[in-house]
């Protein structure tokens, strides 16, 4: 018997992501009460939008969060590599 699915330890490798590089949301991100000044529930990120990594943090020693800063919405939140693209489309 196992004791649960094993997860890679990303934290073995380099961070997906560097401070500067412009990231796309692949998935909607809701307060669950970790941010401040927010309602529970409130949508923060909508899948799409486009922000910048700021800063590229540890949880648990295992993960890489990735402290994303989406300026047309006025708010940094911690992310995960798989819920975010990078950005390469030109710009308009």
């Amino acid at each position: 018997m196992g004791l649960g699915r094993e997860e890679e330890i990303e934290t073995r490798g380099q961070p997906v992501f560097m401070p500067g590089t412009k990231v796309r949301a692949t998935r909607y991100v809701k307060n669950d009460g970790t941010f401040a000044g927010r309602e529970i529930g409130e949508m923060l990120v909508h899948k799409g939008d486009i922000g910048y990594v700021r800063d590229v943090g540890v949880f648990l020693q295992r993960y890489y969060i990735y402290a994303v800063e989406f300026v047309d919405r006025g708010t940094v939140v911690g992310m995960r590599a798989r819920e975010l693209n990078m950005e390469t489309e030109a710009p308009k």
